[in-house]
């Protein structure tokens, strides 16, 4: 199912009720929240399920918000099961198999959640048959991913909502080409085209067109597997390609050690990471925009990549590179002349895996528009399994009785993103405007919490267990559970040494899938005793040698927060190190009573960079003072805005720069009272709009009374 997604994009529109569960759509797949957002405004009466142990900015659109325990979704999804049997709505109970197995399994389940949202819930998808459950990261990165996957499948067998206009299950992968990737055999358990590594006809068949010596008979080493061997040196050479594992994997700290110690590493990438830096060698990969090829989607539609650049210097597309190596290394077969002779080869492979009963044939697919799999002469795009007829020997569907497994008791970190970055941040976090929504990484925990551990806000706090430790600043909020604090996962050893959250992921995978629970770790939360709290911000790159730091580009610079323990006597004499700048000439202001300081160091009558000092976490209009950088302005050390120009604040929309002092004045001002207004007066949410559930955030915050 997860190779063959039955639905379609529209039916996102097409559906009377659509069910988020383990996906902040809003911030993770922007295009996709706004078509359907749209959809639920030209069509009120589309109801919307977010189902998410913390209120993300996907519930703005939301009828109801299930706030579960993290792990408990297939526990849920057994009380729907359990609901659609009592209630005769089990229409496909004749086109599937294991159905009274998967029932019973889903009476003994507790989904341990307030009896009126789970009722409310039940009530609206059982009362709904064209229903649509997006499902992502949260239900996959899990040790029980697979049951959490089965439980929504059952659902949607049991009652036939699935592959037909508006209904079915719908993953969304969380990488761009996902599903491109398993298209070609990118897991080590299958072979290109959707076909079996474990069928013998399948194996011959893919031997025989590549004119091959031998094939693998058995799966490949899945990641986490992969990397134990590397430890244990079962692995002596490793070759990485377009992945950053020393941040990404779970145990991060002992992937990065077995990486060292590894006999020969070679990485491929565009740009420097923890993982090139320990590689051997490095081959630079062309980016996306200098090389051509083709991408698949999560609805299955295959779109052409052209070329609009050509590579940098010894770059190359990652075919031509694997293509060079194996012709050095004396394999036939590897002479392409360019990415279209690959992707003929593939069209040519698929039409083989179609003789086979597979669907993935694109045989007929021609020219650059995107189009939807299969692409034969018989069958173009459409939907899968509509018609109740499965790809089994009886040609029935198979229900998975699903036993939920609940995580233990005790303080679990939830993890995710955030809106304007990308994984480990190799590029994104490149981007100024990407760092100015949020420039370093933190842990958001509820109130209670907070209270209970002697947390503050703005504060630090140390979070440890036997895998790993990392600081992060405070964030207290209620849109998280008690018991279930959240943590970004983007932060590195290049940009917070001590902010990285793959040290705390334990490995532990899903028994089936090999699927590592990047999602959540059980750990101690504790405040970090800072001495100092600092800000540093220059126009050279610079790094802080301190407890915590957490850095973030500027125009033509870099800024960073800093903290750190034990005394310092001479800030002066420490500004000038941290950012190598001996000569400069500096501009002090100190109370050492307070325990305040701030220098400002000019070159050549120009701000250069700046440093602030303070025993608790510093207030300072941190945009503006960075905006300062290069400038003529002595001012800086007041740490606010100038008084001609007003203090932005932090980032709301970063395709547009727009800061939440600027909107904030507008409604007040101008009397916004909607997102539309405030797209039209500042050009906020006007982009891509996944900044739009933060504007309606702060139209209930800010808006004042209107007089009439």
């Amino acid at each position: 199912m997860c190779n063959k997604p039955p639905g379609l994009y529209e039916d996102l529109e097409q559906a009377n009720l659509v069910v988020l569960v383990g996906s902040n759509l809003a911030w993770c797949h922007p295009v996709l929240y706004r078509r359907l957002a749209d959809a639920k405004a030209a069509r009120p009466d589309l109801r919307v399920v977010v189902i998410d142990p913390r209120r993300t900015a996907s519930c703005d659109i939301a009828d109801l918000h299930l706030p579960i325990r993290p792990g408990s979704d297939a526990a849920l999804w057994n009380a729907v099961l359990a609901a659609i049997d009592t209630r005769g709505l089990a229409a496909w109970r004749d086109r599937v198999a294991g159905y009274d197995d998967a029932v019973a399994a889903a009476r003994a389940s507790d989904p341990g959640l307030c009896e009126v949202d789970l009722s409310a819930f039940i009530d609206m998808w059982c009362g709904s048959e064209r229903v649509v459950t997006v499902y992502s990261q949260g239900i996959n990165q899990s040790d029980t991913g697979t049951d959490k996957v089965n439980a929504i499948l059952n659902c949607h067998l049991a009652t036939g909502r699935i592959g037909r206009p508006g209904m079915g299950p719908f993953s969304v992968t969380g990488q761009p080409n996902a599903m491109g990737g398993r298209e070609v055999g990118g897991l080590a358990n299958m072979l290109a085209c959707h076909l079996a590594l474990d069928n013998v006809a399948h194996r011959s068949a893919v031997q025989g067109f590549w004119n091959s010596p031998r094939i693998a008979s058995r799966p490949g080493l899945k990641a986490v597997d992969l990397f134990d061997a590397v430890e244990a040196g079962r692995i002596r050479a490793l070759w990485v390609i377009c992945t950053n594992p020393t941040v990404s994997m779970p145990e991060a700290d002992r992937v990065a050690r077995a990486i060292e110690a590894c006999d020969f590493v070679v990485a491929s990438d565009v740009v420097e990471t923890g993982t090139t830096r320990r590689a051997d060698v490095v081959l630079p990969a062309a980016p996306w925009g200098e090389r051509s090829g083709h991408v698949t989607n999560s609805e299955r539609r295959i779109s052409a990549q052209r070329a609009f650049l050509p590579p940098l210097g010894q770059a190359r597309p990652d075919w031509q590179i694997i293509a060079g190596v194996a012709q050095r290394m004396g394999f036939a077969g590897f002479d392409w002349a360019d990415a279209d002779a690959v992707f003929a080869e593939h069209k040519a492979l698929s039409a083989i895996a179609g003789r086979l009963g597979s669907d993935f044939d694109i045989s007929a697919l021609e020219g650059d528009a995107p189009a939807l799999w299969p692409q034969t002469t018989e069958r173009q795009g459409g939907r899968f399994f509509g018609d109740g007829v499965f790809h089994t020997p009886d040609g029935r569907g198979r229900l998975v009785a699903v036993s939920p497994r609940l995580p233990v008791a005790g303080m679990r970190l939830n993890t995710g993103r955030v809106r304007d970055q990308w994984h480990t941040m190799t590029r994104s976090g490149r981007v100024p405007r990407l760092s100015a929504q949020c420039g370093e990484p933190f842990v958001e925990l509820h109130p209670d919490d907070a209270r209970r551990l002697g947390l503050t806000a703005a504060g630090l706090a140390s979070l440890r267990n036997n895998h790993g430790h990392a600081v992060m600043r405070v964030v207290i909020s209620d849109r998280t559970r008690p018991g279930h604090p959240f943590a970004p996962i983007h932060w590195t050893d290049a940009n917070s040494p001590a902010g990285r959250i793959g040290s705390l992921i334990p490995a532990c995978v899903d028994p089936v899938s090999g699927q590592p629970a990047l999602k959540q770790a059980a750990l101690e939360i504790r405040p970090f005793a800072a001495d100092w709290y600092g800000f540093a911000v220059a126009d050279r790159p610079f790094r802080p040698d301190c407890a915590y730091w957490a850095s973030a580009p500027i125009p033509g610079g870099m800024r960073a927060e800093l903290a750190g323990t034990g005394t310092v006597s001479d800030w002066l004499g420490r500004a000038r190190r941290l950012f190598d700048l001996p000569d400069a000439e500096p501009i002090l202001l100190d109370d050492p009573a307070s325990g305040t300081h701030r220098v400002a160091l000019m070159r050549d009558g120009r701000l250069s960079a700046a440093l602030f000092v303070a025993r608790s976490p510093l207030r300072l209009a941190r945009d503006s003072v960075a905006a300062m950088i290069g400038t003529t302005a002595p001012a800086i050390l007041t740490g606010a805005a100038p008084a001609d120009r007003p203090d932005p604040g932090p980032t709301i929309c970063a395709c547009l720069n727009v800061g939440r002092a600027t909107i904030e004045r507008a409604i007040r001002d101008q009397r916004l009272s909607n997102t539309a207004q405030i797209t039209a007066c500042l050009g906020a949410g006007g982009n891509c709009g996944a900044c739009l559930p933060d504007l309606r955030a702060l139209l209930d915050t800010s808006r004042q009374p209107i007089s009439t």
